[in-house]
């Protein structure tokens, strides 16, 4: 840790939004609670759900210091619903974790050793896929694991400095928020069925622009463990996630320049997936399973991924592009909990 007299204090952000990740929402919280650097506070935000809203409140009735449950304040979509975690937070550093992970022991303790640096505004982590059928699909390429919002091959090991961190498991320094604001609505998620992303790469390329110096690491102690369920483990999901990546990816482009907004993933075409096709290869000709299939999805998924690309830029020289906003992330941008619905009725 550092030679700070007191721990560094961690409000740690989980978005909600359905009913069907009950059990992984409360897994995800009680790893929050279990952690041997123990947050200031777990902000759970649940977006535009008033079932799902008023029985978290209930569930954490006798925790409210501890566990805050709070309603998504801006339009529906993660943006929004990490935004609203980021104003209400108390904490100097706010970390986030998805609703369907759990995180391990240590997990805040690394992303605080990373902040003994003060140039350093953002930490992430290593996020472990759980395959639902117990086991990776033997076609499915390790250097795509990011589909399944999991780390994938070809990031670098150990803690090392990186263009931007993967949303479900990331912190920043709060500070951070007031030179760059939040995450962009318009980019990512938003209640619509198609798997967009992408919001958190954006951020943190304009928080590179914002901040003079400013250090983003992963550390791959920081690990996480996310569910992948039985549909995401299909092929059809696959190419409709990475199809949707080429689009978000043109949107980061719009925001804030293809040279930034491209800069890793210029490498990650170049040299790393050229290897897993040879990989793949390889395996297949030593009697391998899976080989073929794993080479043929990542020349399936460059090709989709460029065809996303390609049309989201189209639309956007046409002027078919969402407006980008940044927050505000204020304090006073900060919902109230939920009123439980008994305590409204003796009010009137």
């Amino acid at each position: 840790m550092s030679d700070r007299t007191a721990p560094l204090r961690f409000s740690v952000v989980i978005c909600a939004y359905t009913e069907e990740r009950w059990e992984d929402i409360l897994a995800a919280v009680d790893s929050v609670r279990k952690q041997s650097l123990p947050p200031l506070e777990t902000l759970l935000v649940v977006d535009h759900n008033e079932r799902l809203l008023h029985r978290l409140a209930e569930e954490y009735a006798d925790h409210r210091e501890e566990v805050r449950v709070l309603a998504n304040a801006g339009p529906r979509g993660l943006s929004s619903g990490r935004n609203t975690g980021i104003a209400a937070a108390r904490g100097e550093f706010v970390a986030f974790l998805d609703d369907d992970a759990v995180a391990e022991r240590d997990w805040l303790h690394h992303f605080a050793a990373g902040y003994e640096d003060p140039e350093v505004v953002a930490v992430g982590g290593r996020t472990l896929p759980v395959w639902a059928s117990g086991r990776r699909p033997v076609w499915f390429p390790e250097e795509f694991d990011w589909v399944v919002g999991c780390t994938y091959r070809g990031l670098p090991p150990g803690r090392v400095r990186v263009r931007n961190v993967l949303g479900g498991n990331a912190s920043f320094r709060r500070t951070a928020f007031d030179a760059a604001g939040g995450f962009a609505t318009g980019i990512g998620r938003d209640g619509d069925r198609r798997p967009l992303g992408c919001e958190e790469t954006e951020l943190c390329i304009r928080l590179a622009g914002a901040v003079p110096n400013a250090v983003l690491l992963i550390d791959d102690r920081a690990v996480i463990h996310h569910k992948v369920p039985a549909a995401r483990e299909r092929f059809a999901y696959f190419r409709t996630r990475v199809y949707a990546e080429g689009l978000s990816k043109a949107l980061v482009a719009q925001s804030v320049g293809a040279g930034k907004g491209l800069e890793s993933e210029r490498r990650y075409t170049s040299r790393v997936l050229p290897a897993g096709v040879l990989r793949g290869m390889r395996d297949t000709l030593l009697g391998r399973a899976g080989g073929a299939g794993r080479a043929g999805a990542i020349v399936t998924g460059v090709a989709l991924a460029a065809g996303g690309y390609a049309l989201g830029t189209l639309r956007a020289r046409r002027g078919g592009s969402p407006t980008f906003s940044w927050g505000p992330i204020t304090p006073e941008a900060a919902p109230r909990p939920p009123v439980a619905p008994e305590a409204k009725e003796a009010a009137a």
